[in-house]
C-alpha cells in the first residue's frame, strides 16, 4: 500500500497531518549560528555531531557556516551523510569485522576520514582497509576521563597506543578524542599530549564533545582543539534543564492531535511510541505538552500517548498540541521528515536521510 502524501510545502502548518516532527527555522538557523560564533571566538574548531538530526540539508547548513567536518556515529550514517560533501568525517567509534572495514575503504575512498580506537588490535584492519582506499586514515586515541564506557583508561595506555597507530602504514596518529566533558577530562588530555609528545608524537586535535558542557568548552583551550555538540541545532527538555538552553531555543517539537478524551483525568494524542522516545527525562513523563505545561505523558503506547491531564486543561478533542521531547535525538531517529515551519508556514520538508543508520 501507498504511503499517504502530506501536502507540498508551502502550506498552513494547519493543514500538516499529525503527527510529526516541526523544525521552527528561525530557531534553528539562529542555533546554529550561535554556537559556531562561540566556536569562532574561542578558537575551537565546530565539528557538529550528526546523529541528532541525520539530515543532509541540515548538515549542509552547518558546513556553510564554518563547521569544520562532520561527527557520525556509526558508519552506515557517514555513508549517507556524505553526500553533504563536508571536509572530512569523523567516526568516534570502533571498527572491525571484514563487511564493516570493506564499506569504511571505499568511504575513506570518497571523503577523507578520521577513526577513533582504544585497543592496538583494531589498528591492523584499520590499515588494510586503508591501503584498499589508497588514502591515509586519521586515527584519534579514544581516552575514558571517567565515564566508564569506551576508552583507554590513563594517559600512559593513550600515549602507547598513540606509538602503536604511528607504527602502521597507512594510519596517522591524529590526536585524542574524550567524551563526555567530566571534572578530570582536562587534566587526562593534558597528561595524555604531554607523554605522546615526548614520544615525538604531537596530537593535531584534541576533540571533546556533549551538548551540555558546551558553553563552557573554551576553558579547555588547550588542550582542546575541537567540539562535538549534537543536540544544539534542536534542544530538548534535557538540554532546558541543564541550563544549556531557555525554552525558547527548542527547534523541534512534535505536533501532535487529541483523538480521545474517555476520561476527565486522561486524554489520548496520536503521538505513540513510534514518534516519541522513551528515554526518561528531568521531570516525571515522555515529553512536555506546551499547550498544557501541568499536564504528563504518563505513557506510551505504540500509536497513543496516554496522558494524565489537570482539571480546566485545554485538551479537547481534536486539538492539536506541540510536545518538547525529552532526548530530541531519540525522537528524529523515529522519523522520516522533518517538516519546517516559519511563522505558521510549513516551507519546507528535509528528509532523515540516515534513519535507521546503526550498523
Amino acid at each position: 500500500m501507498a504511503r499517504v502524501e502530506q501536502p507540498a510545502p508551502p502550506f498552513p502548518l494547519r493543514e500538516l497531518d499529525t503527527p510529526a516532527l516541526v523544525v521552527d527555522l528561525p530557531r534553528l538557523e539562529r542555533n546554529l549560528g550561535r554556537w559556531q560564533l562561540y566556536c569562532d571566538e574561542h578558537g575551537l574548531r565546530n565539528r557538529p555531531h550528526a546523529k541528532t538530526h541525520k539530515c543532509i540539508e541540515l548538515a549542509r547548513r552547518q558546513l556553510a557556516l564554518g563547521a569544520v567536518g562532520l561527527t557520525c556515529q556509526k558508519l552506515s550514517e557517514a555513508e549517507v551523510l556524505a553526500a553533504s560533501e563536508p571536509p572530512e568525517i569523523l567516526i568516534p567509534y570502533n571498527i572491525l569485522g571484514a563487511s564493516k572495514l570493506a564499506r569504511l575503504a571505499r568511504l575513506l575512498a570518497r571523503v577523507p576520514l578520521v577513526v577513533s580506537v582504544d585497543a592496538d588490535a583494531l589498528l591492523a584492519g584499520l590499515a588494510r582497509a586503508a591501503a584498499e582506499a589508497g588514502r591515509e586514515l586519521g586515527v584519534l586515541v579514544e581516552c575514558d576521563a571517567g565515564f566508564g564506557r569506551a576508552g583507554v583508561a590513563s594517559p600512559a595506555a593513550a600515549a602507547e597506543l598513540a606509538a602503536r597507530i604511528a607504527r602502521h602504514d597507512g594510519l596517522r596518529f591524529a590526536g585524542f578524542l574524550s567524551h563526555p566533558v567530566l571534572d578530570g577530562t582536562g587534566a587526562f588530555l593534558v597528561e595524555a599530549c604531554a607523554a605522546s609528545g615526548r614520544r615525538g608524537l604531537e596530537p593535531e586535535i584534541v576533540s571533546i564533545g556533549g551538548t551540555r558542557t558546551m558553553w563552557n568548552s573554551g576553558s579547555l583551550r588547550p588542550p582542546a582543539t575541537e567540539y562535538r555538540a549534537g543536540s544544539y541545532v534542536f534542544y530538548d527538555l534535557g538540554g532546558v534543564a541543564a541550563a544549556v538552553a531557555t525554552p525558547d531555543d527548542v527547534a523541534l517539537t512534535v505536533t501532535s492531535t487529541v483523538v480521545s478524551r474517555p476520561a476527565r483525568d486522561r486524554a489520548i494524542l496520536d503521538a505513540g511510541s513510534k514518534t516519541l522516545s522513551s528515554d526518561p527525562g528531568p521531570a516525571q513523563g515522555c515529553g512536555t505538552v506546551a499547550e498544557a505545561p501541568g499536564a504528563v505523558i504518563s505513557r506510551l503506547d505504540e500509536e497513543h500517548a496516554i496522558v494524565s491531564v489537570p482539571d480546566g486543561d485545554p485538551l479537547t478533542l481534536g486539538a492539536r498540541v506541540s510536545i518538547v521531547p525529552n532526548h530530541v535525538c531519540a525522537t528524529v531517529a523515529l522519523a522520516d521528515v522533518l517538516w519546517i515551519r516559519s511563522g505558521d508556514q510549513i516551507v519546507d520538508r528535509w528528509a532523515v536521510a540516515a534513519r535507521g543508520c546503526t550498523t
